[in-house]
């Protein structure tokens, strides 16, 4: 852990922090048999928590090992959009002048504006920018793998049959259908809002979803062409959880590609076998899957009840209303 790491009040002391899990073989293992595991695929993805530092210190860690293995990776991120590539380039770039502290300030308060995280809070951006410094010192190729912002935005609010023909033709589209998984995820949206159903709303955020998966499997599937290295992802768990969202839309772009998946776990509120965190997904029409290849386990950032401050939150709406 770095000195960011983790502090929740009345934390869980779990045997599980901090140990790298096979998924396979269900079995411990040390941070150097996983950087031989991983070294050889054309993927490495860090299937992260996105608030959580030692899962962050965790992908640094790894990416600093492929260096130290004379592996040169490619570096993408699910938080910034392809169209940003060039500004992240701009900025690994940079690194070829030596600048004072000050212009080095004003260089990363630039980044930070044209990638639109501004008015993101400090230390989200700290573990990006983190990650990103580290790119820049060692000259790595980087890039955004997402849609951008504001095309999100439109898709959530208005939907795919809501765009205009011209917003349609900036999407990029693999045509899997799967009803089995629309219903896993349509499940997923109602747990994440506190067991509200949201009718249309759920729609148009799986529209987004999928929008958000095919794209990103499309830059990846890009970067892996340009490759010197292996190329790795930083991306929020959901989006690789049982092979699926990304995964298996590379694979359907380019089955060749060797995919491997590290999910970046926080421990259970409630003390948990290890079986539990490995118990694997059956859906209609998908082979039984684990959650992923390796999990590394950590502390939770919080082991607060969010569902009860939204509850709180509701009961005031109500009671305001009917002032």
């Amino acid at each position: 852990m770095n000195n960011n790491s983790i502090q929740p009040r009345n934390p869980r002391q779990d045997p599980l922090i901090g140990k790298i899990i096979d998924a396979h073989t269900q079995k411990s293992i040390d941070f150097k048999q996983l950087i031989q595991g991983i070294k050889n695929s054309d993927i490495i993805y860090l299937s992260e928590k996105h608030d959580n530092p030692d899962q962050h210190a965790f992908q640094n860690k790894v990416i600093k090992a492929l260096l130290d293995d004379q592996l040169k990776p490619t570096i993408g991120f699910e938080f910034f959009a392809m169209e940003s590539t060039p500004d992240l380039l701009n900025f690994i770039d940079s690194a070829n002048v030596v600048h004072s502290k000050k212009a080095e300030e004003t260089i990363a308060k630039d980044l930070r504006k044209k990638l639109g995280w501004d008015s993101q809070s400090d230390k989200m951006w700290a573990y990006y920018f983190e990650l990103l410094s580290l790119a820049r010192e060692k000259k790595l190729l980087t890039a955004g793998i997402d849609l951008p912002k504001t095309l999100k935005k439109r898709i959530t609010r208005k939907g795919l049959n809501g765009l205009s023909p011209l917003e349609k033709e900036q999407l990029f589209s693999t045509h899997l259908k799967d009803n089995a998984y629309k219903d896993y995820m349509s499940d997923i949206f109602k747990v994440v809002n506190c067991g509200m159903g949201q009718g249309k709303m759920q729609s148009k955020l799986y529209d987004t979803w999928v929008a958000r998966n095919d794209r990103m499997a499309l830059s990846i599937t890009q970067l892996n062409k340009h490759k010197k290295g292996p190329v790795v992802i930083i991306l929020g768990g959901g989006h690789t959880e049982y092979g699926l969202g990304v995964m298996d839309r590379v694979k359907a772009i380019d089955p060749d590609i060797k995919q491997v998946n590290i999910g970046l776990k926080e421990i259970y509120v409630h003390p948990a076998k290890l079986a539990d965190y490995l118990d694997p997904l059956t859906l209609e029409g998908h082979e039984k899957t684990l959650p992923a290849d390796y999990l590394y386990f950590s502390q939770r950032v919080s082991y607060d009840d969010s569902c009860e401050k939204f509850k709180s939150q509701l009961k005031k709406m109500k009671r305001k209303a009917q002032e």
